[in-house]
C-alpha cells in the first residue's frame, strides 16, 4: 500500500510516499481503508522528536493519529463492526498510521461515523474532541454556571472545546486574533480576548477552569486566572509525574517529568489551584458520546483546509506553522 513514512526526526521533516507492507491486523482490531485522515499538532511535534522519551516509536514510522473510512476485514475477536462500516477512531499510541491506503485499529478505539458528515468532517473530530472531552469532562468535571477559559478558541482544540463547554452549560472566555472573534463567539465564545493587544490575566479573574495549550508565559498568566480551588489542565506540558505514573514510565523518564513540572506544581499549590498534565488517549465509548452530540446538533465540525493525500507533505506544513482555524484533513478517497 502507499504511505507517507518519516524516516528521521528533524525541525524540517519531509516524509516519504513509499510502497509499504499491509499493516498487520491482531485478533481485537479492523482493517480500515482510509478515506480521510486528520492532521494535528502532535503529528508534527512527533515528526521534530519532541515525544521521543513518551512515546518510543521505531522509525521509519507512518504517522497520523485520526482516521475515518470503511472496514474491510475485522479480527477473530471483534464483535462490534463489519465489513463495509464507516467509522472513525483516534488511533492508539504506537499503533498510528492514518497518512496511508490502510489502518488497523482497535476494535474498542473505535466508534461508527456520524451520520450526516462527510469522511473528511469525520476525519477531523477524534482527536480534538476526545482531548477537550478528556479535559473538561473527565478532569474539570466542567458544571453549568461555571467558568472556563480556554486558550486559542480558533484551533482545532479550542473551536471544539468551545462548543463542548457550553452544552455543559459553562461561561466560556478565550482567546482569539481580531480577525477571528465573530469566529469563536458563532461557536459559543461568550468573551474573547484579542491575545495581541490584551493580556488575559487583566481581564478574567475567579475561573473555575483553564484549558491550557500554549506556552509557559501563558500557563502563569492561566493560574491568576483561576479563583483558589480552580482547576489547571495542560494539554502542552509539562507533564507531571501523575501522567508518568499513569504511562508506567521508566523511573529516569518520571524523573525528568517531576522535575520539569515542579516548578508550575509549587507556584499552583501556593495559590491553592489544581494543575494537571492531558495527554489524552484513544476511546470508542467517549467517541460515541461525542457522536451523539454531533448527531444532536450541539456541536459542529470546524475544517480549515482538506489537501488531497499526494499533498500531505503540504498538510503537515500547514498545521505545523500553527494558524490552521479548525482541522486540516487529508483525503485520499
Amino acid at each position: 500500500m502507499k504511505a507517507f513514512v518519516l524516516d528521521r526526526y528533524a525541525s524540517r521533516p519531509a516524509l516519504r510516499l513509499a510502497d509499504v507492507g499491509m499493516p498487520p491486523l491482531r485478533e481485537d482490531e479492523v482493517l480500515v481503508e482510509v478515506y480521510a485522515a486528520g492532521v494535528n499538532q502532535l503529528d508534527a511535534k512527533i515528526s521534530h522528536g519532541e515525544f521521543k522519551r513518551i512515546l518510543p516509536y521505531r522509525l521509519p514510522l507512518i504517522l497520523g493519529h485520526d482516521v475515518a473510512g470503511v472496514v474491510v476485514q475485522v479480527g477473530a475477536r471483534v464483535r462490534k463492526f463489519k465489513l463495509g462500516d464507516a467509522v472513525y477512531a483516534r488511533l492508539d499510541d504506537l499503533r498510528i498510521g492514518s497518512f496511508a491506503e490502510f489502518v488497523a485499529v482497535k476494535e474498542a478505539s473505535l466508534a461508527l461515523k456520524p451520520q450526516g458528515l462527510t469522511m473528511e468532517q469525520a476525519a477531523s473530530i477524534p482527536l480534538v474532541g476526545l482531548t477537550a472531552w478528556q479535559a473538561l469532562v473527565e478532569k474539570a468535571a466542567l458544571a453549568p454556571g461555571q467558568q472556563v477559559f480556554i486558550q486559542a478558541g480558533s484551533g482545532g482544540v479550542g473551536s471544539f472545546a468551545i462548543q463542548l463547554a457550553k452544552h455543559l452549560g459553562a461561561t466560556v472566555a478565550t482567546t482569539a486574533s481580531a480577525a477571528n472573534a465573530d469566529f469563536v463567539k458563532s461557536l459559543g465564545a461568550d468573551i474573547v480576548i484579542d491575545y495581541r493587544a490584551q493580556h488575559v490575566e487583566d481581564l478574567l479573574h475567579g475561573y473555575d477552569v483553564v484549558l491550557h495549550s500554549q506556552n509557559g508565559k501563558t500557563l502563569d498568566a492561566s493560574l491568576r486566572v483561576l479563583h483558589s480551588g480552580g482547576k489547571l489542565i495542560s494539554i502542552s506540558g509539562p507533564p507531571d509525574p501523575d501522567f508518568g505514573r499513569a504511562i508506567a514510565a521508566s523511573g529516569f523518564v518520571q524523573w525528568v517529568m517531576r522535575m520539569l513540572s515542579a516548578g508550575i506544581r509549587r507556584r499552583a499549590q501556593k495559590r491553592g489551584v489544581g494543575y494537571a498534565f492531558l495527554f489524552m488517549t484513544a476511546n470508542g465509548p467517549q467517541l460515541r458520546e461525542i457522536t451523539a452530540l454531533i448527531e444532536s446538533g450541539a456541536i459542529r465540525p470546524v475544517v480549515d483546509r482538506v489537501f488531497p493525500f499526494d499533498a500531505t507533505n503540504e498538510a503537515l506544513a500547514y498545521v505545523d506553522a500553527g494558524h490552521a482555524k479548525g482541522k486540516v484533513v487529508i483525503k485520499r478517497k
